[in-house]
């Protein structure tokens, strides 16, 4: 088996400390676009997958606590057989609780899935893709499983945090950061821009297509700061620099509060989709 990368063994720790934190904080929030709007980002990508009596095989990669393929499953189609990959053994024992038997759940590595060529009509991926080493790869395995016009649909992050308190969290996060945050990268900077996606996909895809996709959420400052502290940066900084960065973002928020308190804010997200060529 292929060791695993830095970054790989840290995602690997954090979701083994942190079981279903993606899921945590995004399954409760409405996303939108200028051409829709779901009850979650998880319904974005299961909203694709098409209602009806044919056989249809759906991946999810990455599929962490299975709230994906929950709601696939909630559908009770006779013919839709959902997969799920993860490389988290604490997030897919999650998922096995939680799951129908049917699901079918593997562990692994993108890089490497243990499935047939050609098996796959939809897959599916949420919050995962831009944390993914070796990416090239990663689309190699995608295609190689997807059969003939299969479609692949992923949400990936976009930008941080709507709005102005995204350049505060930037303004007082990254000196302290540049002192205290060890070097890790991950993934690939490709796929955090649609011009990335298009060359990351070009070879074995076509009808490449992007929507931008808002999660508005509207937390006091104390409840914004506990969804950061799930974050990977903050969670790889040191006790000492966490509560420099505590105080100096609380300070620096309290001008963009609301009468109630709370500040306009949310998540910025990209839906990728694409066909197997």
């Amino acid at each position: 088996m292929t060791p695993l990368t830095a970054a790989e063994t840290y995602l690997q720790d954090f979701h083994q400390r942190q079981v279903g934190v993606t899921s945590a904080a995004f399954a409760h929030l409405p996303a939108s676009s200028p051409v829709g709007r779901w009850a979650s980002s998880y319904a974005v990508l299961t909203d694709l997958v098409p209602v009806g009596d044919n056989p249809l095989s759906v991946l999810d990669l990455a599929c962490g606590n299975g709230h994906l393929l929950g709601l696939l499953a909630a559908r009770q189609q006779a013919q839709l057989q959902l997969l799920g990959v993860d490389m988290s053994e604490a997030e897919l024992a999650v998922a096995r609780a939680a799951l129908p038997a049917s699901v079918r759940l593997l562990p692994g590595r993108s890089q490497a899935l243990d499935l047939p060529s050609a098996s796959v009509d939809y897959l599916v991926s949420h919050m995962a893709l831009m944390l993914m080493d070796d990416i090239e790869q990663v689309v190699r395995e995608m295609r190689r499983v997807l059969r003939p016009a299969g479609h692949f649909a992923a949400i990936v992050g976009r930008t941080f945090l709507l709005g102005e308190v995204n350049d505060v969290f930037m303004r007082v996060f990254k000196p302290i950061a540049s002192d205290a945050l060890p070097p890790l990268r991950f993934g690939d900077q490709r796929a955090g821009s649609e011009a990335g996606w298009r060359e990351l996909l070009d070879a074995g895809f076509a009808d490449v297509a992007f929507d931008d996709i808002d999660v508005p959420w509207a937390p006091t400052p104390g409840e914004l700061w506990a969804a950061l502290l799930d974050t990977y940066d903050i969670d790889r900084l040191d006790d000492d620099a966490r509560r420099r960065l505590r105080s100096a973002f609380l300070d620096a928020v309290t001008p963009l509060q609301a009468g109630d308190g709370t500040i306009a804010t949310g998540w910025g997200l990209r839906l990728v989709r694409a066909r197997a060529a």
